[in-house]
């Protein structure tokens, strides 16, 4: 609280012992926790896509683990659950592993379930959906800012830029609950030392440092991967916001969206370096 961040707790699939419960109540503070425990959860962790069903799932904000074959063989259930939820966040876990061949069946994925936000918005029902609709509501970055705005405290009393840093290796701590946090050459971690991100207009992308070091092995220089799955976001975003308004449907506050056919902006350096 001292250093300004705001503190998430994510709470593991059994129940907590009561004097870590009465610890936590002290604070302000977020619970994360899975859909077994999620009585008096603010964010849903949906562990299977099976056991989403509306009697599970009703309201509030929830989140989804998922690898690109299971976004596509579970269309059916994320149309459903737009329905049902007032938030939903899908966690893509095999970016790494997004080629260019992946492109066009993304993208129809992408309009596809724009057409389902569209019929939702047409009934009254205010759709969100990380992936589609948070760039129509965005005019700069909003990413996940790890080790800038977010830290992780670990199990083992430790901080960590997120927790992927964690399970990657305990060892790579950075400070603890003593001895506060030791970030080395933070300005790595900000968006104005961010070159290519901080030219670039898919706000709603993570830019993941973690995955930025596995694949770029630059902390501050986002893969291929991120950047063209980013851009068809982006641009399946710009598809949205047209077809609402053909359906007299106009959001407040919304961010015109800009045509742009480049999907990695490393390919347009020119244009702003």
């Amino acid at each position: 609280m001292k250093e300004n961040l705001n503190i998430q707790f994510v709470y593991p699939n059994y129940e907590l012992p009561l004097e870590y419960d009465e610890a936590i109540e002290s604070i302000d503070h977020t619970k994360i926790k899975s859909e077994t425990y999620a009585s008096d959860a603010d964010v849903i962790v949906l562990l299977n896509w099976k056991e989403c069903t509306a009697d599970v799932v009703q309201g509030g904000t929830c989140i989804i683990k998922a690898s690109k074959r299971e976004l596509y063989d579970y269309k059916a259930q994320v149309k459903a659950l737009l329905g049902q939820v007032d938030r939903f966040n899908i966690m893509l876990t095999d970016i790494a592993e997004f080629a260019d061949s992946d492109i066009d069946e993304y993208k129809v994925w992408l309009d596809d379930i724009a057409d389902t936000i569209v019929d939702l918005y047409r009934t009254g029902k205010n759709v969100q959906l990380n992936l589609l609709t948070d760039r129509l509501m965005l005019s700069e970055m909003n990413n996940c800012n790890a080790g800038v705005s977010n830290i992780t405290l670990a199990p083992n009393g430790k901080f960590y830029l997120c927790p992927a840093f964690y399970y990657q290796n305990p060892k790579g701590d950075i400070g603890d609950l003593k001895s506060g946090l030791v970030i080395r050459n933070q300005q790595l971690l900000k968006l104005d030392h961010a070159p290519i991100c901080r030219n670039c207009d898919a706000y709603q992308c993570k830019r993941c440092v973690w995955m930025n070091s596995q694949l770029t092995l630059d902390i501050n220089t986002p893969s291929h991967q991120q950047c063209v799955m980013a851009h068809l976001e982006r641009n399946a975003s710009r598809e949205l916001l047209i077809k609402l308004e053909e359906n007299g449907i106009i959001l407040k506050n919304y961010q015109k969206i800009e045509e742009l056919a480049e999907l990695d902006p490393f390919n347009s350096v020119n244009k702003w370096k």
